[in-house]
């Protein structure tokens, strides 16, 4: 992953490099995940209680429900995003040598990147989907009062739906993640290529910054269609009723017919606000902590 790498980290290194890059997103972009879950589930063409932007829920989050409110169900996300990110990134350095290998190629190419963006994708959603359900319970408006904290959503998630519950959405969020880490990684490819070649150590950060947050953007402009139906799917509970949304493929057709199709972008301006910065807040930080760990523990 790193350009300034000659031969792979070990695993370790990966895994704890990409941790650090994964909690230092979350912490300064959460709020941004809120408003993009109250916004996902809104269903239907509009209302007059409906959330009419992102200014909208911020203002309406902190007058109705308290400033506190900005991050709610943060833990499930913290507790994974180690393991997440540390994967997405430990994966993808991973995937990228095993693809060059399986097409014999001396170097990364532009779909050797997209087919290791992919795969790190998948892996990275088996972990996720679980914790991903928990978060949007916990976020969602109609739940504001029914779960006390992650461990009582946890207990009452299982109580009342049973241990399979928390297996709910999988599918789509594989479809969201191996959108995503294509994307991103994809791009990132080409987008490096594009630049200018960095002088400095500080040229070569804004290359990743402007690299990562244009990946970010183009990841999420793939991804946000099965990000709205894994969230409908994991917020659905049984108590209501048969699930509308069971797959991405079904679902996304069935929002597309009643909402129509800008509805499959619901919660897109937020997403993006944070996954396109968040992407560039990834890679730096990731390179650099890779950088250190090589200078210093290598």
């Amino acid at each position: 992953m790193s350009a300034n790498a000659e031969k792979p980290l070990p695993f370790l290194f990966q895994f704890t490099a990409g941790a650090i890059a994964g909690v230092s997103e979350i912490l300064c972009m959460y709020p941004l995940d809120v408003a993009k879950t109250r916004l996902m589930l809104q269903v239907g063409k509009g209302g007059s209680d409906q959330y009419k932007s992102i200014f909208d829920v911020f203002s309406r989050i902190i007058k109705e429900e308290g400033a506190s409110r900005l991050y709610r169900g943060i833990l499930p996300p913290i507790m994974v995003e180690a393991p997440k990110r540390a994967i997405k990134f430990a994966s993808n350095d991973t995937y990228g040598p095993m693809f060059q290998k399986l097409f014999n190629s001396d170097k990364i190419t532009q779909p050797i990147a997209i087919m290791t963006g992919v795969s790190a994708g998948i892996t990275e959603a088996v972990i996720v989907a679980t914790p991903e359900l928990v978060k949007i319970r916990l976020q969602a408006k109609e739940n504001a009062g029914k779960y006390l904290g992650t461990m009582d959503c946890v207990r009452k998630i299982y109580a009342e739906e049973g241990i399979r519950a928390f297996a709910n959405g999988l599918e789509a969020t594989v479809w969201r993640h191996a959108l995503w880490n294509g994307g991103y990684f994809g791009s990132i490819f080409a987008i490096r290529g594009m630049l200018p070649k960095a002088q400095t150590k500080k040229g070569e950060l804004a290359v990743n910054f402007a690299a990562g947050a244009i990946g970010g953007t183009i990841g999420t402009s793939l991804n946000t269609p099965s990000d709205v139906v894994k969230t409908r799917i994991q917020n659905h509970n049984p108590a209501n009723g048969p699930p509308k949304y069971t797959t991405f493929l079904a679902g996304a057709r069935t929002i597309a017919r009643e909402e129509g199709f800008r509805a499959l972008y619901k919660g897109y301006v937020p997403k993006v606000l944070r996954l396109g910065p968040g992407g560039g807040i990834l890679l730096v930080v990731y390179e650099y902590v890779t950088t250190y760990m090589r200078n210093h523990w290598m």
